[in-house]
């Protein structure tokens, strides 16, 4: 039996509970913002992937503070409410600005999302639908031309055709494979370019995020790759928007602003929803793509306002340091409560058969 320990948490506590949601019966929105405070040794990287929040979230949901040196007792926010991707709610789905990808299991009124690694400047992922045609444990990587000449163009590096399963393989230990060729959705060797653009193609995920969503997600699984900078839901009866920095690849000519404003009448429309919008409110969220799910009607209070009434605890783990290419839980601190600390590790078991 091959195993692999994989950082599962509640939110608060581990990583299990923190990426699986119960579809809401109303609405398209789910999760909680909450919030933290840091110790002295803490990044928000750190802080990031313990709460399954790729770089790009942390650090746009809290403005000012330094991703590298938050400092002692700084105010973190945890933007882990979601609107979900349009329907339909089936397989997997990958929203390239926001750099998540989604999983609707059948038959389970739930939904897992976790950060993803999205392709680099120059490269592109076709907006489309696939499926999983094949999962590999331990996989190795025979290098597509176009990557080892794109690594000795820009970085004069001659990088091996063929690397072995192993620690070092940037695929990682667990890899599915697309119906688009060449690319998959896989673990990493470089655990920190999670909500970074950092492939040539594939989709990377935290070590322990892909050992959890690898024994779920069958051969034939459909994926759908959309490309949705900004997302609109309803919740508790409030017209929401999340809005993403948009990929320039994708969008050309209509302006942004524009492109938010449409999605919004068009929701609305869809789904008879009569409220009166602060415009001014949807042009500064479009501005700055701080990731955060937020109430757009008038009245509704700013970021700001919501983010102080939070009220944080301490974050008591240390950094994932050494372990950090792994998939084990950061070592508690003396500010975890007993109950937080035992439930911190979960064994994955995988079959030993190459693949699922």
């Amino acid at each position: 039996m091959w195993l692999l320990t994989a950082a599962l948490s509640a939110l608060g506590v581990g990583f299990a509970q923190a990426s699986v949601f119960p579809l809401p019966e109303h609405g398209n929105v789910v999760g909680t913002l909450h919030a933290v405070t840091t110790h002295r040794d803490d990044t928000l990287l750190d802080i990031g992937r313990f709460y399954d929040l790729g770089y790009n979230q942390v650090t746009k949901a809290n403005p000012g503070v330094n991703p590298w040196l938050p400092g002692q007792a700084s105010k973190v926010v945890i933007p882990a409410q979601y609107i979900l991707p349009p329907k339909p709610w089936t397989g997997i789905v990958v929203d390239i600005p926001a750099r998540r990808i989604y999983f609707f299991p059948n038959n389970d009124h739930v939904v897992y999302t976790y950060p993803v690694g999205v392709f680099l400047p120059g490269w592109k992922e076709n907006l489309t639908t696939t499926q999983i045609i094949a999962k590999f444990k331990m996989p190795a990587w025979n290098v597509p031309k176009n990557i080892h000449s794109w690594f000795k163009t820009k970085f004069h590096m001659d990088i091996p055709w063929y690397w072995p399963p192993g620690p070092e393989n940037p695929m990682g230990e667990l890899a599915m494979e697309t119906g688009l060729s060449g690319i998959f959705i896989h673990g990493t060797y470089h655990p920190w370019g999670v909500g970074m653009r950092a492939s040539q193609g594939c989709f990377q995920m935290f070590p322990e995020n892909v050992a959890q969503l690898f024994p779920m997600v069958p051969v034939g699984t459909p994926v759908r790759i959309i490309d949705m900078p900004n997302l609109v839901g309803v919740h508790n009866g409030e017209v929401y928007l999340q809005s993403y920095k948009p990929m320039d690849t994708y969008h050309k000519g209509v302006p942004e602003l524009q492109r938010a404003a449409m999605r919004i009448k068009d929701f609305m429309e869809v789904n008879h929803i009569h409220q009166e919008i602060d415009w001014s409110k949807v042009r500064r969220i479009v501005g700055e793509h701080n990731t955060v799910a937020l109430p757009i009607g008038v009245n509704a209070p700013s970021y700001q306002t919501l983010a102080a009434a939070l009220p944080a605890k301490p974050y008591a783990y240390a950094p994932y340091g050494p372990s950090a290419n792994g998939a084990a839980v950061p070592a508690p601190l003396q500010l975890a409560k007993p109950s937080d600390r035992e439930h911190l590790h979960v064994q994955v078991s995988l079959p030993d058969s190459k693949n699922q």
